[in-house]
């Protein structure tokens, strides 16, 4: 048989082909967690494990397997944002050289206390490995105060790059880095490209974005990079970053508009560098804030940011003479070079100083660094001894008070935006400032380009316009049918019956049509129930509590008994709440425990004859740190026969890790509040633990007065002109200092251990024993 030129080619082809190496690589598409758990088990290296497309449903994985450094093992999906974990879903991945890609957490919490852990168990970690374009998107437990933690990174020499995590709303650190055995130590680990997106205000501690190591490992060192990571308006409490380790090198990432700081909470020989801090003048907006010994922070760059105290743009801390592992290093040998900050409010030395904290810096550097704001003369505050601080060739801008005659001096600069909108001068001196780059990092450019980054989040009164005809429980319709953002319009002058509690799990705004209000009745024990989700915003309404049950307790706006993970707003304005008296107790607006409030705003609007409260926000009494509503506003309104209090404000214990409450209470008007048995709190006003308290103009007629206790950190304090006419007055008491600049009253103040103060002066100086008051005000 003869086989032509051709013929020869191709059998000799097929030989070589046959008689070449097997490729060992199995792709695997599995459709079921069994199916996963099957094929992983026999995970060989170059293996890939591939979810296919759909909702995964409670899927708890183990990826667990030994790669190697040119074959690694591979965890990921069908298609990349076509499969989703759900439910109670989490991943544990453990080995060497494994790599996961593409997985989506969402509509669901973990089982467990972590989400995606780099562990089996205690003694089975993963090294060598990457996570990489995984999203987690509101992936929370229900109970707000239940702690977990997102992405617990255990192990050596992992990398955690390009992922995307957004809505963080429970107790927990979004992102930690473990230090708790040997195996985790040392560890070299990379975090770099990831999207860290918004996160709200948790009002207690627990809510860090990223954490690297704890208090108890603190002096051992986990040598971790962080770079090139965008943090946007990163809102949990004000360490959004907290440092609690030896060796690590923060470099190249941008904070977005972040109410809180880069903290060097713990650990030494941390390396701060490069990192955009941009405020927009939001407020509570930080920097950098330093404390232990030998932390260097150099050419970083901040603009518009608007903190105080632990939160401003640059703070150095006092710290403790052999302080616990768990308190605060003093700071030693501190380098401060070369950075740019512009149009920033606060910068703080010494920060913290008390009986405790009573060791200041020491042996420390600041210098070539410019701190430009036109418009503060006191942009620095000194808190103790800065003698331990050499300053050398700072920059500042020609208003501002100097706090050394040495290491300043006063330029104009002239100021222009770069490619990526911020603020840099153009004509600073030659090495004096930081080195700001014409294009910062976008958060385009970190996280995943097949996930969205768009805010999801509705906002009031962004909806469509719907008008609502006068009917028996055409509210209650009108609410349940409605779009988030959308406005009801109510007929003016007409009246709406309800028979059902109005539940608003939505942004819902309600108003009435002309100038005649619309009167709204209720039959049920509350009218409006605000649940997880819901926000509400009232204006030019009547709300008539004569037809509620004879039963004590009634309110007109309630939350939900239970936790709500997502914050509310609550806005009022131009109503009236008349006849909440059909028994005792009877409130205005009631909340409960586990549910947080960003703003309750109140503005000209009238309560008149209410047997209870008009507003208590003091259901958090674990004295932790924890509180009901960051922002309070009380402007233009009356309140006339009160039996409760027109305001309790509450946050109780010592815990320094949260911003608020604040309080904005201008031009009201008291009469007769707080006179009932039941009033508890035996003022009209009553406030613990507030921390911006701003009580101004308002008339005291005939009614009970207003009590402070101030404790946490330094609250800042201005009661001004309040005319307290045949009323109780102003009661101060307090544990902590606190700067009270313009506090002021017409008759004797009473503070901590029965010092008194005497009509007319502002509260600072000596008792009338002649000992100092023991509380700091002013500075």
């Amino acid at each position: 048989m003869h086989l032509n030129k051709l013929s020869i080619l191709l059998l000799s082809a097929i030989v070589v082909v046959g008689c070449g190496p097997k490729s060992t690589n199995k792709q695997n598409l599995v459709k079921t967690v069994d199916e996963f758990n099957n094929v992983v088990s026999n995970l060989e290296p170059g293996d890939v494990v591939t979810l296919a497309n759909g909702v995964w449903q409670d899927a708890e994985l183990l990826f667990e397997g030994v790669g190697t450094a040119a074959k690694p093992i591979k965890l990921t999906v069908e298609e990349k944002g076509k499969v989703t974990l759900e439910g109670q879903s989490n991943l544990r991945m453990a080995g060497e050289h494994l790599i996961v890609e593409g997985l989506v957490f969402k509509n669901g919490f973990t089982p467990t206390t972590e989400v995606i852990s780099f562990k089996k168990d205690k003694n089975t970690l993963a090294n060598n490995s990457r996570l990489t374009e995984c999203v987690i998107d509101n992936f929370n437990n229900p109970e707000r105060h239940e702690p977990d933690t997102w992405v617990a990174i255990y192990g050596k020499n992992n990398r955690v790059d390009h992922n995307h995590l957004v809505g963080k709303r429970n107790r927990g650190v979004t992102m930690i880095v473990r230090l708790n055995s040997e195996a985790s130590q040392e560890n070299h680990n990379q975090i770099d490209h990831n999207y860290f997106g918004p996160r709200q205000n948790l009002g207690s501690n627990g809510g860090e974005t990223l954490r690297i190591g704890t208090s108890h490992y603190s002096r051992t060192n986990s040598n971790t990079v962080v770079e090139s990571n965008y943090f946007d308006r990163c809102n949990g409490e004000h360490e959004i970053i907290s440092n609690k380790s030896g060796m690590n090198t923060y470099k190249g990432n941008v904070f977005f508009e972040c109410t809180g700081t880069l903290t060097m909470r713990h650990g030494e020989n941390t390396l701060v560098d490069g990192n955009i801090f941009i405020g927009n003048n939001k407020p509570s907006t930080g920097g950098i804030r330093v404390i232990n010994g030998k932390q260097t922070v150099i050419n970083n760059y901040g603009v518009g940011l608007t903190g105080y105290r632990f939160r401003g743009a640059f703070v150095i801390m006092n710290g403790i003479y052999n302080s616990p592992i768990n308190r605060y290093d003093q700071a030693k040998d501190a380098i401060v070079r070369n950075n740019t900050f512009i149009n920033s409010d606060h910068i703080q030395l010494c920060a913290g100083a008390d009986a405790e904290r009573s060791a200041p810096p020491v042996d420390s550097f600041m210098e070539n660094n410019i701190f430009y704001n036109e418009n503060r003369d006191n942009l620095f505050t000194v808190y103790d001894d800065i003698s331990g601080i050499t300053f050398n060739n700072n920059l500042v801008s020609k208003n501002v008070i100097l706090i050394n005659e040495d290491g300043f001096f006063k330029q104009d600069l002239d100021l222009a935006e770069n490619q990526s909108g911020l603020l840099v001068p153009v004509n600073a001196p030659e090495g004096v400032g930081a080195d700001i780059p014409e294009k910062i990092l976008s958060k385009n450019e970190t996280g995943v380009s097949w996930y969205p980054k768009d805010d999801t989040d509705v906002a009031l009164s962004s909806g469509s316009t719907i008008e609502v005809p006068a009917a028996l429980n055409a509210l209650f319709d009108a609410v349940k049918g409605a779009n988030a953002g959308d406005i009801l319009v109510l007929e003016g002058g007409a009246s709406y019956p309800n028979t059902k509690t109005i539940e608003v799990d939505k942004p819902i705004s309600i108003t009435s049509k002309g100038s005649e209000k619309a009167k709204v009745f209720f039959e049920k024990k509350s009218l409006f129930q605000i649940n997880n989700g819901g926000s509400l915003a009232l204006s030019n309404l009547v709300f008539d509590g004569e037809d509620a049950p004879d039963r004590t307790g009634n309110s007109v706006i309630t939350t939900s008994k239970y936790s709500m993970n997502k914050n509310y707003k609550l806005f009022i304005d131009d109503c009236d709440f008349v006849n909440l008296d059909v028994n005792h107790s009877y409130d205005a607006i009631r909340v409960y425990k586990n549910t947080f409030a960003d703003t309750i705003s109140i503005k000209n609007s009238r309560f008149k004859t209410i047997t209870g409260n008009v507003i208590a926000l003091d259901k958090e009494t674990d004295d932790i740190g924890i509180y009901n509503a960051e922002y309070v506003i009380l402007k233009n309104n009356s309140f006339s026969d009160i039996g409760g209090a027109a305001l309790r404000l509450h946050r109780g214990g010592k815990d320094e890790s949260t911003f608020g409450p604040f309080l904005e209470m201008e031009h009201n008007v008291l009469d007769n509040v707080g006179f009932d048995d039941r009033n508890k709190y035996d003022a009209a006003v009553s406030l613990y633990g507030v921390q911006v308290i701003d009580v101004q103009n308002n008339i005291f007629d005939k009614t009970k007065g207003v009590n402070m206790h101030l404790v946490v950190g330094e609250p800042i304090v201005n009661v001004l002109n309040n005319n307290f006419y045949q009323s109780d007055k102003l009661t101060v008491t307090g544990d902590q200092k606190y700067r009270a600049e313009n506090l002021w009253e017409m008759a004797p103040v009473f503070v901590k251990d029965g010092y008194e103060l005497q009509p007319g002066s502002p509260l600072k100086g000596k008792g009338t024993d002649g000992k100092d008051v023991g509380l700091l005000f002013g500075q």
